[in-house]
């Protein structure tokens, strides 16, 4: 069902709404629960700080695994019927999320609202790319691109304030009237854009080896951190996750019609975009988790609300050259504008791993600015290289693959941050930050801890680099049409 709206915006522009209030919504429900994790390990009973990472982790594990699927699913039957699906399930998995009453309870509810973002994201970018021409798809997908990085980051700002003011149940009821709005929008005034590849059925065996290995490498790093498992455990749960990761990308080197088209691969500008998208969100995946308990733990020990004002300039910065780096790359080409962003990430990392213990506001603003301007710099015009470089019939694909690499990202690295966090940490000091304990300034050492954060902050600049030399590798953009023409003789249909 479409209906004609009596102002008749032209149709990109009622895509780009409705996929950019998708985006953002889902986006912000990844980080705005970081910074209320202290309320809720206080609140709800039995909670331990396995169980509270979990509620963080699960949400991006499971949005990780389903969303090349999703993107598959959306090239067979219809981008605007899953898309709104997407915002059916998000918007129920957040009323029942706010009505939670144990720690596990949460974590299930929270994968449930995963499985509404992965539908969410795996389409939206496909919408967009199909609803506006080459030379006006950066700009675009830059909008969209920019509310995923701001969602994330204005996660913390307003979960702050809301935790504060009005508890954090309320971080996840803030969805439902958000969530409405938009399956009544997609329902009546989107339009399906997708070419209906039937082909093929669902690549089972891919799907089951993709998530239990994601699933296998996650556990073993966090019940490993926290002392759930021993070391025997810990590394044969690692060694087969990681056995089935690798089974899983033999899987779809031999099968009909896999969850992955490798064959996407070959294009340089794909593949280039792919890694630097990986790499990037391997680095900034923890900074918020570090940032929340950098400010609320033993270094500064602020309140919720102070803490996320204090990231306010982050959010700003993206906001600003998402949009802008969109729009120069229509005109300039992705390559130099993505390589710059990263290099600009790469020094507020350096600048920021030298933070103390007595660290006020504007000490602290260089290094967020630099790391806002430059993810907002690289994020859109590196998205709209990716999808550009592919053939129309296959951007629910790419749009499913880049997403599921930024979530892979994501998730390694809070994995990593704790596994560092924890080893500069003693355990039960450790599990009292996360838990929110009463005092946590004087139940954890500032010393250690300010190290592990200046070690994860240097791992993310270094990061950082690398994807900008794949960003650099990537080659000229001989110009966006020519691009998907030039996707299309590589790479074609399966």
């Amino acid at each position: 069902m479409t209906l004609t709206l009596p102002f008749r915006p032209a149709y990109k522009w009622v895509a780009l709404g409705n996929t950019t209030i998708g985006a953002l919504m889902a986006s912000l429900d990844a980080n705005i629960v970081v910074i209320a994790l202290p309320s809720i390990g206080r609140d709800l009973p039995g909670m331990s700080a396995l169980t509270l990472l979990w509620i963080l982790l699960g949400y991006s594990l499971v949005t990780a695994v389903v969303l090349i699927s999703f993107g598959r699913l959306s090239d067979q039957f219809g981008r605007k019927r899953l898309y709104t699906l997407g915002f059916v399930v998000f918007t129920f998995g957040s009323l029942l999320c706010g009505l939670s009453q144990t720690g596990a309870e949460l974590v299930v509810l929270r994968m449930v609202q995963a499985v509404g973002a992965g539908l969410i994201f795996s389409n939206s970018a496909a919408i967009l790319t199909d609803a506006f021409p080459a030379d006006e798809r950066g700009r675009a997908l830059g909008i969209n691109q920019v509310s995923v990085v701001v969602g994330l980051v204005a996660g913390l700002v307003v979960g702050g304030i809301v935790t504060t003011l009005w508890g954090w149940r309320w971080i996840f009821w803030l969805n439902l009237p958000i969530g409405v709005v938009g399956v009544v929008w997609s329902m009546l005034w989107l339009r399906e854009s997708a070419t209906r590849d039937t082909a093929g059925g669902i690549d089972w065996g891919g799907n089951l080896t993709f998530g239990a290995g994601m699933a296998a490498v996650v556990i073993a790093v966090t019940f490993g951190a926290l002392g759930s498992i021993g070391a025997t455990e810990f590394w044969g749960i690692l060694t087969m996750g990681l056995g089935l990761l690798a089974l899983f990308i033999a899987i779809e080197r031999i099968v009909p019609h896999p969850m992955v088209d490798l064959s996407l691969f070959r294009i340089r500008a794909f593949t280039c975009s792919s890694i630097a998208m990986f790499l990037s969100a391997s680095a900034r995946g923890a900074l918020a988790f570090v940032l929340v308990f950098y400010l609320q733990g033993p270094a500064l020990r602020l309140s919720a609300l102070t803490a996320g004002l204090f990231l306010v300039p982050l959010a700003g910065t993206l906001a600003v050259f998402g949009p802008l780096s969109g729009i120069l790359s229509d005109r300039w080409g992705p390559r130099g504008l993505a390589t710059a962003g990263l290099v600009i990430s790469a020094f507020g990392f350096l600048t920021l791993s030298h933070v103390g213990a007595n660290v006020s506001f504007v000490t602290l603003l260089p290094g967020l600015l630099l790391v806002g301007a430059g993810m907002g710099t690289f994020e859109s015009p590196n998205r709209s290289a990716m999808m550009s470089a592919v053939p129309a019939d296959r951007r629910g694909f790419a749009a499913g693959t880049g997403m599921t690499l930024a979530y892979v990202g994501t998730t390694t690295s809070v994995g990593l941050a704790v596994l560092v966090m924890r080893i500069a940490t003693p355990l039960p000091n450790f599990e009292g930050l996360l838990l929110g304990s009463s005092d946590p300034g004087g139940s954890v050492p500032a010393g250690p801890f300010l190290l592990a954060v200046h070690l994860v902050f240097l791992l993310s600049a270094a990061l950082l680099l690398v994807a900008a030399l794949s960003s650099a590798l990537r080659g000229p953009a001989p110009g966006l049409g020519a691009a998907v023409g030039s996707a299309s003789r590589t790479a074609p249909a399966r």
